[in-house]
């Protein structure tokens, strides 16, 4: 089991090569990373026999910005028939695992093999169990299949508790018939990624101010009223009157990258498309001077050097932090939702609680 195998957005193969080769260097895992384009994966291949395993436990999977599953495991060929005896004859050395999830690239081919997956599953997990390789326990490994074709899948591992909430780190979320645009999606996600769900009756809720840059007409607004805050909305496009119709939204024409509140706010959330270094300083700011406590502001990305580039702007945003002096969690992530961009998360920690209205 010494190869990584890694799902991600078509197109983004080559940044989740360079991020897990940055991180095989930092926790002295020997290896090569491996990628065709357009493939939606890409992988790790370890020189010692530990080495996945390693990379694994050297690293929370959240954290991670370009790959969105991970695990540690082999490539087997399968036959046209009886895939099942050859899939529990190379388990031979794995342990019982917790749980069982099938997965496929997200790519047109790997789409086709979803049918197939979901007749294959039932069988599977009952020759597994009845093998004694699988039980139902959170505490034990997931067993993660990845079929690239019927002939061939990646049989691997990883711990449920760091890695995907999702299944190929797809998430099920439902469109809201009442939000003005499908953005909607991308503030959800985040929330979901960044924000333990026991945490959101703390952190998203109805005492809350909030402020949207580029809000039109109301996305990412709609997420803060659904969760009942009062917000502020800065655009000079139009709101959806729906929004306004609830009387929790403030709308300013104005330009987002100059507005201030004259009272900090619980949340800042940005979506709008300009250069990436622009963006980032925009939210060291909003973060640093304590107009906000908790920020979600989406970074664009360049065409080339997109990993590079995300990596050089959250360290100056790291190093502007502690240059005052104040503690902030910083998370990044290219979301399912997202495009040719990255989701970041700030939080600060030495703010008080913005005034409820």
């Amino acid at each position: 089991m010494n190869t990584l195998f890694m799902h991600c957005r078509p197109g983004f193969e080559g940044e989740v090569c360079s991020e897990i080769s940055d991180l095989a260097a930092q926790l002295n895992v020997a290896g090569y990373a491996k990628a065709k384009a357009a493939t939606a994966c890409a992988e790790f291949v370890c020189t010692e026999e530990d080495g996945a395993e390693r990379l694994m436990r050297g690293q929370r999977f959240a954290e991670l910005i370009f790959p969105r599953q991970w695990a540690r495991g082999v490539f087997i060929d399968l036959p046209e028939n009886d895939r099942i005896s050859v899939i529990l004859a190379h388990m031979a050395d794995f342990p019982v695992c917790g749980s069982l999830w099938l997965e496929v690239v997200d790519t047109n081919d790997g789409k086709e093999l979803s049918n197939f997956c979901k007749k294959f599953e039932g069988p599977l997990r009952k020759a597994l169990t009845g093998a004694g390789k699988l039980v139902e326990d959170a505490s034990k490994p997931r067993l993660l299949l990845t079929f690239k074709s019927g002939r061939e899948v990646f049989l691997g591992m990883a711990d449920a508790g760091n890695s995907a909430m999702w299944p190929m780190g797809i998430p099920r979320l439902k469109f809201p018939r009442e939000a003005p645009s499908r953005s909607t999606l991308k503030l959800e996600e985040a929330w979901h990624h960044f924000i333990p769900r026991d945490q959101w009756e703390d952190r998203l809720h109805s005492d809350m101010t909030g402020v949207d840059l580029g809000a039109a007409p109301g996305g990412w607004t709609w997420q803060l009223v659904n969760r009942g805050m009062l917000v502020t909305a800065i655009d000079n496009g139009p709101m959806a009157e729906s929004l306004m119709d609830t009387g929790l939204v403030q709308h300013l024409m104005a330009d987002g990258f100059t507005f201030k509140p004259k009272q900090p706010v619980d949340w800042m959330v940005c979506d709008i498309v300009e250069k990436p270094a622009r963006n980032a300083a925009m939210l060291e700011e909003w973060i640093g001077e304590g107009h906000c406590r908790e920020a979600v502001v989406n970074l664009k990305l360049p065409m080339k050097q997109r990993y590079a580039e995300v990596k050089r702007l959250l360290e100056r945003i790291a190093d502007g932090f502690k240059a005052r002096g104040i503690k902030v969690d910083i998370g990044c992530k290219q979301l399912y939702h997202d495009r040719e961009e990255v989701t970041c998360h700030l939080r600060r920690h030495d703010t008080k609680k913005a005034k409820s209205r």
